[in-house]
Parts: C-alpha cells; structure tokens; sequence
C-alpha cells in the first residue's frame, strides 16, 4: 500500500532555525523538566546565556513552575518569541526534516526532527491511537503547562518519540540522503555534542516507505486500527498539553481548516528504540517532609501502606539482595541505605509497586515528591534531614511496546531515556500561527 505521511500520523514542518552567527553552545539548552530540584543549574544555564539569544528565553524551566515569578516569566517568554521572529534571529527554513546525531557520556544516536499529529495521538486510559503514551498521564499536571502553550507564537520540543524498527530502516539510511549541515556544537553543562542536517521533503520519500511498511507490520502484530506505530520515550506531559490545547482549539476552527491548522501538530524528534545510544535509566524518587518527619519515619510509613495493601515488606540492612518473587528498593535517608523488600508485589515492575504506596503516602500527609535522574543527584538531596529517597533499577527498554500494547500506560516517570544531560537539547522552533 502507498502511504501518505498524514496516515502514518506525521507531517514534514517548515522548521525555524537562528541565523547564521549564532552561537549554538547558548542557543540550545536542556529540556525544562530536568533539574527540577536543582536550582544551581538553572543558574549556571543564566551565567553562560548571557544577553546572548537563547532558548533558555523560550521557555519556562519547571524549576519555577508555582513560584512567585512564574507569570512574569511567561510574559517574558511570549516578549521574547516575539522580537525573535520579528528581528530575523529566528528563520524558517523550507519544508523539511532535520537529521540529529547527538553524542554525550560516551553514547551516540541518531533522531529525526518531524511533526506528529496530535490527533493521531490519544493519552487516556486503553487508547489505541497510532502514537501511545508509555506512561499515564497525570491530567493536574497539564493545566500550568497549558498557561505556557496557550497563545505562544513558537513550539520548541524536547519531545522523543520511538518508533519500533529493528531492521533500521528509516532513519538510520538518512545518513546517505545528502542534505545541508545546519548545526555542530558543543552543549553546555555536560551535555556532549550535536550536530544537525538539514533534508528538504523531496529527500525524505525512501523514510516515508520504510514508515509505511512499519504501520502495515503494526497493523498485523497488533490488528487492524489498531497499530501502534509510535510511543513516547520522552516528554508525554508536553505533548498531551498540546494536545489539550488542539482539542480546545478545534471546536473554534472548521473542519475543512483542521486539516492544516499549526497547531494540530507538535514538533519532536522521532528515535529508533533498537538504536545501541539508546539507554533507558531508571527514574528514582524523592520524598520531601518540609521538616515534618525524618528519612526513617517517612521508610517506615511507605513501608506500612505497602502492607495495608496487602503486600508482604520490611525493611533489610544495606545490600540485601531479592529472592523469587521480591524487589528490593534501596531506600535512602540522613546519610543511612536500608532496603524495602516487598514479598509477592502486586505489580510486574518495582516502580509500579512502590508508586501506589508514595501516591498515598504523599495524600495522607501531604509530603512532596519529585522525580530524579541519576544515582548521585538523588543520594545528594536524601542526605539532608526530612528526605527521604528510593533508588529503582532501570527497565528493558525492549520491554516497551509489548507491555504498552499489552497493559496500556505504564506507572508514571517508570523509564528515563538516559541521564538528565541526554535529555534533549532545545534548537528548533516551529511557528504555531
């Protein structure tokens, strides 16, 4: 069968680049839901911009999400996208795609910058929409992030999408389509090196084919409207705010202007699962008390509601090890390691099991969670006294579409796609008027 990109739930973007003179190494700055309990990075991000045009102007880094300068902070945002576009920094290229390979902590992969239709995608509960969340989505969180999405002139995406491709089929033969190199840089604060090519819609045929053969193979592994052709990898609360914002929209546009209005699409960058740069980390979780209880107290309540819950737990010294049917979740606090081993969990993944005993324990006594990337970065914040932290183990990342087209949406923040500096990395833009 001939596909179209628009079946396949994906459009080529006219994207927006800064002009020739910048410096990318300012330009481009991490995804804004990292470091959200690190305000010492975003400072540094502040010292390195400088006055220099940047993205870390673009956006709103999560970090500040709720604090006093939040508003102030989005008008600045919506000034600032504005003098972009108006002053010639940013520039629209033709319709096309651009070619990533991105190198940090000795791992390299390769990513395609396009536009998923956001009606191809669905982040409710048992959706099977072409694009699959991979982990559930938490509706209170979109609202704030919907205050940033709402009237902006520019999308940028931190957004990766995977797609299942074994065979490498299509984005790995993109590095033999030609194309203009578009950017080469260095990335701040550790985060390696990327480079960008430029491939005009013309060249991108032999992709759309190679796509097109990954929906048939879908459509007979998982059935007929049913196919599961992308799933989230990264940024699945980005990209389900804009989708409630083109739901929102929509009932205000015709349908016969639906079909090319900018913001039925989001721009990310599509990555191929099988891709050896890939890694998937776990994400740890900490628990803050605000000084209400200590790291201890804090273990041993998670460890009560787990049993409430009729799971079999305790608390074991440091380096115990699990047995059949165990998970043993190191549990850090006030410089001490214990392990929460759970007998017979009641779900298939630690994170699940451990996340339903924090979701209840953070309602009952109205502690605060936060979700962290990287071992060093949680053992930092479980040190000091009223935290408490719980160290998870990573996931197989080839576990991925079978169980979110078996079980749906996994427990959310189970995987992370590498550490918090390869996350992706802001660059592009793309107009959304």
């Amino acid at each position: 069968m001939n596909h179209t990109w628009e079946r396949l739930g994906l459009k080529i973007p006219n994207i927006m680049l800064p002009g020739k003179g910048t410096d990318y190494g300012k330009w481009a700055v991490v995804a804004c839901d990292q470091y959200t309990s690190d305000p010492a990075y975003w400072q540094k991000a502040e010292e390195l911009v400088g006055d220099a045009p940047s993205t870390l102007r673009l956006m709103l880094p999560e970090y500040y999400l709720g604090k006093s300068t939040e508003e102030q902070r989005i008008r600045e945002i919506r000034k600032t996208m504005k003098a972009y576009v108006e002053e010639g920094i940013l520039k629209t290229l033709p319709k096309g795609c651009i070619l990533v390979k991105r190198s940090v902590e000795g791992r390299s992969r390769l990513g395609l910058v396009i536009s998923v239709d956001l009606d191809a995608f669905d982040y409710q509960a048992g959706a099977v929409s072409l694009i699959r969340s991979t982990e559930k989505t938490i509706v209170e969180r979109i609202p704030p992030r919907l205050k940033i999405r709402k009237g902006a002139m520019l999308e940028l995406p931190h957004i990766l999408i995977l797609i299942d491709d074994p065979d490498r089929t299509v984005i790995e033969p993109l590095q033999d389509a030609g194309g203009e190199a578009v950017y080469d840089t260095d990335l701040m604060l550790g985060g390696g090196h990327v480079t960008g090519t430029f491939l005009a819609e013309e060249q991108m045929g032999g992709a759309l084919a190679a796509m097109g053969a990954l929906f048939d193979k879908a459509e007979e592994t998982y059935g007929t409207g049913k196919a599961m052709l992308m799933a989230m990898g990264d940024g699945n609360h980005s990209l389900a705010t804009a989708k409630a914002n083109w739901e929102e929209i929509k009932k205000t546009v015709p349908e016969e202007e639906r079909a090319n209005h900018p913001c039925r699409y989001a721009l990310c960058e599509l990555e191929n699962i099988h891709e050896e740069g890939i890694v998937f980390e776990p994400i740890h979780r900490i628990l803050f008390s605000e000084g209400r209880a200590c790291g201890a107290m804090m273990a041993e309540e998670t460890l009560s509601i787990l049993k409430d819950q009729n799971q079999d737990a305790c608390i074991a010294p440091q380096g115990t090890k699990a047995g059949e049917h165990q998970y043993a979740i190191p549990v850090l606090y006030g410089g001490e390691e214990k392990v929460l081993l759970i007998d017979h969990p009641s779900s298939g993944i630690e994170v699940g099991a451990l996340q339903n005993a924090l979701d209840l324990l953070i309602q009952q006594k109205g502690y605060r969670i936060d979700y962290i990337h990287g071992e060093e970065a949680l053992r930092n914040l479980a040190a000091k006294d009223g935290n408490a932290g719980f160290l998870l183990p990573p996931m197989d990342k080839h576990r991925l579409f079978p169980a979110v087209a078996a079980d749906g949406a996994l427990p959310r923040k189970t995987f992370s796609m590498g550490e918090a500096v390869e996350k992706r990395y802001y660059i592009e833009a793309r107009s959304l008027v």
